[in-house]
């Protein structure tokens, strides 16, 4: 029957085993800012230092936060030569996308390909994740292009999900690995604070936030079911969901404009993750059955700044050893946005400690979206 044949197909068509984790890659820019000049240098560049009062608030809340640099693609000598970045009332997002549309995480990607140990050529699939600027074509073509991936492979481009790009990225290479049989999936995500860079300005102050937090970074991850000879999975992605906090829609609000893009975070955010935290991982999680401790597991959650991680913690009730692959990102790098959670993960194969064997993976984006993915460290990740 031919609904029958057609049901048989598709059962071939789709993997025997779950996702794995087949190789990581990250990187940053070469410039870098430290956290302690951060203020000196921002009101600088932007011919701002006559904002006396603002910028003691950034050196305070620079001086308060964990971060020790943060690394840009922009630099003082293309500020300096693009005096309209600064100048809030200025047309500026033509100059900024002609920049940021050469800026493609090239290196994370071939970072994880050389990891995973692969023929660029084998790879089937592209899920590239980014808000810092949008072409036709996108990020996604251009990177196939400069990796030598082939002209067949599937292509897919998300714009806009800030800082849970990269969990949903993951998400989305998940299920395109367990429903494609030999699929191998190159996900890559990148972010430049250049989009968002501007003066500061009394009336946004939680801009002034975000430039405290905000840096740049790239992460990639292969993606595949049912590993071969000479392929090393890390971790199994186990199962993955989305959950959005009702009532949340102006929590995290970010517009792209003339002058870039603008992004303001409410000062409830921290409260409303530790208030619903528990929730919705325990929602995610409850079809693998009911854990004793969230302490049992390994956590890579999103280090979008100490406040958020402070909820998280909070929430859950974690250990605070537990969050200490998010907190070193954090000081590490800042706020990368999308790729952080992609650094987590490396970072957590690098701790010495012995990993529990199951963990979870937490994206936190605008709307506030939850994204959660459990994950089992394979043997050969696990520190003994």
């Amino acid at each position: 029957r031919p609904a029958g044949a057609i049901n048989d197909t598709r059962r071939r068509l789709q993997a025997d085993g779950p996702a794995t984790v087949l190789g990581i890659g990250t990187a940053n820019p070469p410039n870098f800012v430290r956290q302690q000049d951060y203020a000196d240098y921002y009101f600088r560049v932007t011919k701002s230092e006559h904002l006396t009062d603002l910028k003691a608030k950034l050196r305070r809340i620079c001086y308060k936060s964990p971060i020790k640099k943060r690394y840009f693609h922009h630099t003082e000598e293309l500020l300096d030569s693009h005096p309209e970045f600064a100048n809030r009332t200025s047309l500026s997002l033509d100059a900024r996308q002609d920049i940021l549309a050469t800026a493609v995480p090239e290196l994370a990607a071939a970072k994880a390909i050389a990891e995973w140990g692969r023929p660029a050529t084998e790879i089937t699939d592209l899920v590239v994740s980014s808000y810092s600027g949008a072409q036709m074509p996108g990020i996604d073509f251009h990177l196939a292009s400069l990796l030598g991936l082939r002209p067949s492979v599937r292509r897919t481009m998300m714009y806009m999900n800030g800082c849970s790009g990269g969990a949903a990225a993951l998400r989305l290479a998940k299920d395109i690995a367990e429903n494609n049989r030999g699929a191998r999936v190159l996900v890559a995500c990148a972010e430049l604070t250049l989009i968002m860079f501007r003066a500061p300005h009394e009336a946004q102050l939680g801009s002034l936030v975000m430039q405290a937090l905000l840096g740049d970074g790239a992460g990639a991850v292969v993606v595949g079911a049912d590993p071969v000879s000479g392929e090393q999975p890390g971790f199994e992605m186990v199962s993955a969901s989305q959950t959005t906090i009702p009532e949340s829609k102006n929590i995290a609000v970010g517009r792209l404009g003339a002058d870039g893009f603008l992004f303001n975070p409410s000062k409830e955010l921290p409260l409303l993750v530790r208030e619903n935290i528990e929730r919705c991982v325990g929602d995610a999680l409850a079809p693998l059955g009911t854990v004793a401790s969230w302490n049992d597991l390994f956590w890579a959650v999103h280090p979008g700044g100490p406040a958020i991680l402070d909820g998280v913690e909070a929430g859950l009730g974690l250990d605070p050893r537990k969050l200490e692959a998010s907190r070193r990102v954090l000081r590490e790098y800042g706020n990368m946005s999308g790729p952080s959670v992609i650094f987590v993960l490396d970072e957590l194969r690098r701790q010495q400690e012995e990993m529990n064997e199951m963990g979870v993976m937490v994206g936190l984006g605008p709307g506030l979206t939850v994204e959660t993915m459990a994950l089992r460290a394979i043997d050969s990740q696990r520190k003994v």
